[in-house]
């Protein structure tokens, strides 16, 4: 993660803006004054920088929940703050030059926000789950330039290095994003996938309610398959092959076909690892055979003038409320100029979305986007303004 190693934190004017970077408001965590938040916007990215300050370590760098798209909005803002701020910058990992030209001419990594706001609409769309590499994503698009891939992943690394493949290659079937998978499935239209990739997903044998594969996972995938659509989970953990086999199977109706060591058309680095050490590859595909109705989803994140006072929202640290179905778990709160801004992870208890929510005397938002629009958040979001009105 790029980051900045600075003897001392000093404090800019807000609002303040350097070149097309505009620095916002701050934010100072309320329970531990260590920590800091700075909101940013950057060529259309909206995000916060974080400043953690230790007794012999201060860091300036990205805060994980708002990373924007673009990897170099990031490496501008902090370099933007470092300057106007005069920061004495002891140690960095921030390149100074420009862009990789790839990544420039790329246009295929996009924000939730594309697919929420207009769903592409073709004939015929693959997913993969977790690409890595992305040596088998690659390989399908441009094998099947007719198909409209999207590949998820959250390792930065390895989605700035398909993007630089998709500009090399020149491939227009391909479009990446940067989210959790699993609330993404929510808002993909019913029947309309052919196939959904789950190859290698990482094991989480501690924490198993982590893995992508799981009851709600399914039912998403049997929904936005078409009939005749596919679920392919290729594993080599003979634990996840076992669950997702019980998974599946619990299911009154399912359709599934296994393999073992079974030969594809391209495998990835640590597959072919993995063959040469004589390990087995479990495949478990599912094949959906029903149509499923239409994807309705209704509501709004509105949120009704605030009762509670800015006492009784920093009170609210480290509080956990459930509901049938799901949770809210106000996991920090940070104080404001002229209010507060909480973090909060919310929606059911396998898939939550992390968020930041403000609170002044007359409105409350989320910021610095929308949850994504699904039933569980939908619920959430009506439970959590029940919440800030006692």
């Amino acid at each position: 993660m790029p980051h900045l190693h600075i003897a001392e934190f000093k404090e800019i004017d807000f609002p303040q803006s350097h070149e097309d970077i505009s620095f916002n408001f701050m934010a100072k965590n309320a329970k531990h004054k260590d920590e800091i938040l700075i909101s940013v916007s950057v060529e259309g990215d909206d995000f916060f920088l974080l400043v953690k300050q230790e007794e012999n370590k201060n860091l300036l760098k990205s805060d994980k929940l708002t990373r924007p798209a673009s990897i170099h909005s990031v490496h501008k803002a902090l370099l933007a703050y470092a300057s106007l701020a005069k920061l004495n910058i002891i140690s960095s990992n921030v390149p100074q030059k420009e862009k990789n030209e790839h990544l420039v001419q790329s246009t295929a990594l996009k924000p939730i926000s594309y697919f929420v706001d207009n769903f592409p609409n073709v004939s015929e769309i693959r997913i993969e789950v977790g690409f890595g590499s992305g040596r088998h994503l690659l390989h399908q698009a441009k094998e099947n330039p007719e198909i409209l891939f999207v590949g998820i992943e959250i390792h930065r690394a390895s989605i700035e290095q398909v993007l630089k493949q998709i500009s090399i290659q020149k491939l227009d079937n391909l479009l990446l994003l940067d989210y959790d998978a699993r609330l993404f499935m929510e808002l993909v239209p019913s029947n309309l996938v052919s196939k959904i990739y789950v190859h290698f997903p990482v094991p989480w044998d501690k924490k198993p309610h982590r893995r992508v594969i799981s009851t709600s996972f399914i039912k998403e995938s049997r929904r936005i398959l078409k009939v005749e659509g596919k679920l392919e989970l290729r594993t080599d953990s003979e634990n996840y092959y076992a669950y997702s086999y019980e998974t599946f199977i619990n299911f009154n109706k399912t359709v599934l076909h296994i393999n073992k060591n079974k030969d594809i058309a391209i495998s990835s680095k640590y597959e072919d690892r993995w063959k040469k050490m004589e390990k087995n590859i479990y495949d478990v595909t599912m094949i959906n055979e029903e149509n499923s109705p239409t994807l309705s989803i209704d509501g709004t994140f509105d949120f009704d003038k605030p009762k509670l006072t800015f006492l009784e929202l920093i009170e609210l640290h480290g509080v956990t409320k459930k509901f049938e179905g799901g949770f809210i778990h106000f996991e920090r709160v940070y104080e404001l100029v002229d209010g507060v801004m909480l973090r909060i992870s919310m929606g059911s208890f396998d898939r939550p979305e992390h968020l930041y929510v403000i609170v002044d005397t007359s409105s409350i938002s989320y910021h610095p986007n929308l949850p994504l629009k699904s039933k569980s958040n939908l619920s959430a979001h009506k439970f959590l303004d029940g919440v800030f009105h006692g």
